[in-house]
């Protein structure tokens, strides 16, 4: 292998997972499984050694690295993600497009986009690069792993950015749908502007006085009893915007369990209850193809049930 081939060594995926890579900062530590145990608490030593033992972890030209090897300060590393126990999500996400470019991807409910905590091979990521045996498969955008609906996936990494400048420049027209609470003395359609900022209980955001950095625009579709189904079209993309809003409204997404009130994550190990879905659907994406010009649109074929 020439110097030049492992400077431009990329990792592989393995059964649809991507390493992940971290540049060691400056530090006292003498061995690397000693800083790895520091940066990630949740992973004991022995994981680590297991891990390196099998060749999970390894330097930018591609060596694997053993359990006693050095730390060696502003050295990149690599690795794999593993979770013991992953709960098993039982529906099934479903391709409505592809093409050279694009994977336009209907998720289903409870399954996250991309690896993260204790979800790494029961993601709609790894589930689509296992499924199509694309290694360069890329989230877009994101959807809370609550949401049902679409998300676009770039193929190409030459062409990436040039989708994600769509998002950032607010140039893809986005409609969700929504089951909620059914408020008679609102007027709609109605546009609502709000400040979301973190709030201090974990994973929620809030509203509050100050400049708008969130707009969503809200119609009426159907009114079912003391519920509703709305058509929401946000403009901006802040986290957990439709549903801070919508609670804010006082119209809270039926089942949605961060809103109003937080309730705690199923244990790990325990069956976790998928019988009362978050009724929010990423419904629509529609947006001018930057690499080809095309006028696109795409629609859910999900549903929501009151």
């Amino acid at each position: 292998m020439t110097l030049s081939s492992k400077i431009d060594w990329t990792p592989p995926s393995r059964d649809g997972v991507g390493a992940s890579c971290i540049v060691l900062p400056a530090g006292s530590w003498l061995l690397l499984i000693n800083f790895l145990v520091q940066r990630f608490p949740a992973i004991s030593a022995d994981v680590w050694q297991m891990r390196m033992a099998a060749g999970e972890v390894f330097d930018a030209s591609g060596q694997a690295l053993a359990v006693d090897a050095l730390y060696r300060t502003h050295s990149k590393i690599f690795y794999y993600r593993s979770v013991a126990i992953e709960t098993p999500i039982p529906f099934d996400e479903h391709i409505i497009f592809q093409d050279a470019y694009l994977v336009v991807a209907d998720k289903p409910h409870f399954l996250p986009v991309t690896p993260a905590g204790r979800y790494v091979q029961q993601t709609l990521l790894v589930r689509l690069k296992r499924k199509l045996g694309i290694d360069t498969l890329a989230p877009i955008h994101r959807i809370d792993r609550e949401t049902a609906g679409l998300v676009l996936f770039s193929i190409q990494p030459a062409t990436r950015a040039a989708y994600q400048r769509l998002f950032r420049q607010r140039a893809v027209k986005k409609q969700y749908e929504a089951i909620a609470r059914w408020q008679p003395t609102l007027r709609l359609p109605m546009v609502v502007r709000s400040r979301l900022v973190e709030a201090e209980s974990f994973m929620q955001m809030q509203v509050v006085d100050g400049e708008a950095n969130a707009e969503t625009r809200i119609d009426l579709l159907k009114v079912e009893g003391t519920l509703a189904r709305y058509a929401l079209a946000p403009t901006t993309g802040q986290r957990h915007q439709l549903r801070v809003q919508m609670n804010a409204l006082g119209m809270p997404i039926l089942n949605d369990r961060i809103y109003p009130h937080h309730l705690p994550e199923t244990p790990v190990g325990e069956q976790e209850d998928f019988s009362q879905p978050l009724q929010l659907l990423a419904k629509s994406l529609q947006f001018v193809d930057p690499v080809t010009g095309q006028e696109r649109l795409f629609d859910s074929r999900r549903s929501l049930l009151f």
